[in-house]
């Protein structure tokens, strides 16, 4: 699990200043540290993404390659 430059004590300090209860103001941060880090990517997602990536560049480079080299074959074929 990636970690999260997220001060939760500030943070709690902070929601107490304006009314929060101590509870209120630990739920609050943690549920919010929580719904961040669901959202980051971690290095495993991002070396799946590079995978498919390069397979993806790689698949349409051949099918660029194939469609030229059948191009110029007609083309000296009929020319």
């Amino acid at each position: 699990m990636p970690r999260l430059a997220l001060d939760t004590h500030q943070y709690v300090k902070r929601l107490k200043s304006v009314g929060f209860t101590e509870e209120q103001a630990e739920v609050i941060a943690d549920e919010q540290k929580r719904l961040i880090e669901d959202q980051l990517a971690t290095k495993s997602d991002l070396n799946e993404l590079e995978t498919r990536l390069a397979y993806s560049l790689t698949y349409r480079f051949a099918l660029m390659l194939t469609a030229a080299v059948s191009i110029l074959a007609a083309l000296n074929l009929y020319g």
